[in-house]
């Protein structure tokens, strides 16, 4: 059972986790605009890895989200860990407390500098390898969604309340798929075209698809990592996670297995299942599991 530590109130937390989320959105937007000319574009662009890139927006928001957490939970015994100080090495991934904070500062940072609008800050709070407390800010919709363990909800900037519009299409061709912009293979592709859904939206960000998910524009999410190449890691799918499941849905491996956190690298392999009824989400994954099996498109368990 998820439980914060004595000195922590679940309302007073949300609150601040609110209080800075809107700054990083701030921050976010405004790097977003100077994106937009070219020759300013190259200043803000620290690591032009075209697989990895890093920005100015993702050093800033991650040093405001990490100095918030530590400035007002001095006396907290909680880790964190952040995938821009991972990247950089600063940090120490020796995680030795139940509580861990997991952050992505920005989330789809090709899709940022390509200026397509999807692109989101994650913040999660795991406990015990497994995350509860989760946040998807999504700026250029200011949207803030929030799963505070037992519910999940979307908060506007200017306070105002979205509920959760899962869809609870239970058929596997009848689900509309979100998928990939930049991050898409051809054995992904292979399995989306066998499936034959009936609608496909194209999107970047791990917590923009998750977050189409719970806004009923989608009903499945499919990440697919080849063996021996580059995987999701933790700090794409914990908050997404901790949203879907608050609101309803599911999101395991291709066995129905719950997601792993922790793991070496913090790598997120094989094949992930988000969908929006976890009601049914063991079927759809048994029938994508047949549909791989019968056409050879990936190496699974038998």
């Amino acid at each position: 059972m998820f439980k914060l530590p004595i000195s922590v109130d679940i309302n007073n937390l949300i609150a601040d986790l609110r209080f800075f989320s809107w700054e990083a959105s701030d921050i976010l937007r405004s790097y977003s605009k100077i994106l937009k000319n070219k020759e300013k574009a190259k200043e803000i662009i620290k690591s032009k890895n075209f697989e990895d890139p890093v920005t100015l927006a993702d050093i800033e928001v991650n040093d405001l989200i990490i100095k918030n957490i530590i400035k007002n939970y001095k006396k907290v015994n909680w880790d964190i860990l952040s995938e821009e100080n991972v990247k950089n090495g600063s940090s120490d991934v020796a995680i030795k407390s139940k509580w861990l904070w997991v952050i992505d500062p920005l989330d789809g940072t090709k899709d940022f500098i390509q200026g397509t609008g999807n692109y989101a800050m994650h913040l999660a709070l795991n406990y015990e390898k497994k995350p509860y407390i989760g946040l998807i800010l999504i700026p250029e919709k200011s949207e803030l969604w929030i799963s505070d363990g037992k519910s999940a909800w979307c908060e506007k900037k200017d306070g105002s309340i979205k509920e959760t519009n899962m869809q609870n299409t239970k058929k596997l061709q009848e689900m509309t798929l979100v998928t990939s912009r930049n991050h898409r293979n051809e054995t992904l592709n292979n399995l989306i075209n066998k499936i034959g859904f009936k609608k496909v939206n194209v999107m970047g960000s791990i917590g923009c698809k998750i977050a189409s998910i719970v806004r009923g524009e989608s009903d499945i999410y499919i990440s697919l990592s080849l063996p021996g190449q580059s995987s999701p890691k933790d700090w794409d799918f914990a908050a997404p996670e901790a949203v879907l499941r608050a609101a309803g849905g599911s999101i395991t491996n291709l066995e129905n297995e719950a997601l792993s956190y922790g793991n070496e690298n913090f790598t997120q392999d094989g094949i992930i299942i988000a969908t929006s009824n976890k009601l049914t989400h063991q079927n759809i994954c048994f029938e994508i599991k047949q549909i791989i099996k019968k056409y050879d498109l990936y190496p699974i368990k038998t």
